[in-house]
């Protein structure tokens, strides 16, 4: 997810939490006459590509799957979270028996084979049984992680639509110039919001796919057909991911208000330097241009419910400094009625090939103590489960204990 890699997780997982469970770290919701908490969103990413975070593996029988889902839910309840952002179509497929893609090759191992249960069904189930949330996390236009789309399933809409995929950087994806693509996808989508008692819809960062250098998206045909009245390519690209935004969050209120709409952006909409309206930042990339995701825009219009930037850099980085996005997104947000979750790079926390500042346990209980200066900063999600379950240097443990004293329900 984003430009940092979301690249597993077993049951024994189950185990490790008993004791926490136990012991009362799950917590519990503030009893009635107590002085109200602040609501506040606590979430965790959950990934399903390439099984990063669930299934640990493709192929496991429905008992096994459906332990590790209970011990990744469990775990969310220890850590007194109460939201879990559950990947349902990482790659044009699905976690549930869609009307209009396969079952996904993560489930089974292979692409169009029924699991013998329905996930979705299920998680809805149980994560609300735990008063957790549960938000359907859908990625709009990525086919799959290769460019052969023999390897498709035959009746997959990619190879019966084959104009409507252009290959690029070693991946397949759906091309977001073309109107009839924007309504499929939709649909495809939002048949998983119909059908079941979904609590929001996410979308992450992957719109147009992250520049790879010297490689160009090949969209010409669809701009040359579509483009007229733009001034430049890169304006149609954003107007087609501004539709895409807007027409979503518009069918949802019509037929289910209640269902949050949001999304998890790369956190650097545009550095300064780009524009005065942006981050005081130097990053590499900048959703704006290169991802053509007008991000701000959506914030500012209220197309969406929510907004999660991945703000996965330590305090003090020089590019992007986590004390210097989180004001921005503040500001962006104020006024708005969007509210503003961020997103923490709890997957660093520990790992030897980051920067000092990861290695200490304290510093995503930083990010939280600087974000209570921030009164529209209305919570954090950590991305990913396993990392939230294995928490190997403490820092997930360092951050319930200064700062999740209590469950807390999510804003509404």
């Amino acid at each position: 997810m984003g430009r940092i890699s979301r690249r597993g997780f077993t049951v024994a997982a189950a185990g490790a939490m008993t004791a926490l469970l136990a012991a009362g770290e799950a917590g519990a919701l503030e009893p009635q006459g107590q002085a109200r908490r602040k609501r506040e969103f606590r979430g965790m990413w959950t990934a399903t590509v390439a099984n990063i975070d669930w299934p640990s593996r493709p192929g496991l029988g429905p008992d096994l799957q459906r332990a590790e889902l209970l011990a990744l839910f469990d775990t969310a309840v220890a850590r007194r979270l109460n939201a879990v952002i559950l990947q349902l179509r990482p790659t044009a497929d699905a976690f549930w028996p869609s009307r209009y893609e396969p079952w996904s090759e993560y489930l089974t191992g292979h692409q169009g084979r029924s699991p013998g249960w329905d996930p979705l069904a299920f998680a809805v189930r149980e994560a609300h049984k735990r008063r957790l949330e549960l938000h359907g996390w859908f990625n709009p236009y990525r086919v799959a992680n290769h460019t052969d789309p023999g390897r498709l399933v035959p009746t997959h809409p990619a190879r019966v639509h084959p104009d409507w995929v252009l290959p690029y950087g070693g991946k397949l994806y759906y091309n977001p110039g073309l109107p009839e693509v924007r309504r499929f996808v939709q649909d495809a989508m939002l048949d998983a919001v119909w059908r079941y008692d979904l609590d929001g819809v996410h979308f992450d960062d992957y719109f147009y796919p992250y520049p790879v250098s010297g490689r160009d998206f090949d969209d010409t045909a669809a701009y040359e057909r579509y483009g007229a009245g733009f001034p430049d390519r890169a304006a149609w690209r954003r107007d087609n991911i501004d539709r895409l935004v807007r027409e979503t969050g518009e069918r949802i209120k019509r037929r289910k208000r209640h269902v949050q709409f949001g999304i998890s952006p790369f956190a650097v909409w545009r550095n300064r330097t780009t524009d005065p309206r942006g981050s005081d930042t130097r990053a590499g990339v900048q959703t704006y241009d290169d991802l053509h995701a007008d991000t701000r825009s959506w914030v500012r219009k209220g197309w969406i419910d929510y907004i999660v930037p991945q703000v996965y850099w330590e305090i003090g980085n020089r590019a992007a400094d986590y004390a210097k996005l989180v004001p921005w997104w503040a500001e962006t947000v104020r006024g708005t009625g969007v509210r503003l979750y961020v997103g923490e790079a709890l997957y660093r926390a520990g790992d030897p090939a980051q920067p000092a500042p990861w290695q200490d346990p304290a510093e995503l209980s930083r990010h939280l103590t600087l974000d209570a200066a921030h009164p529209e900063v209305q919570g954090n999600v950590y991305f990913s489960a396993k990392q939230v379950v294995s928490d190997p240097i403490g820092a997930m443990a360092r951050v319930v204990r200064d700062h999740y004293p209590h469950r807390a329900r999510p804003p509404r």
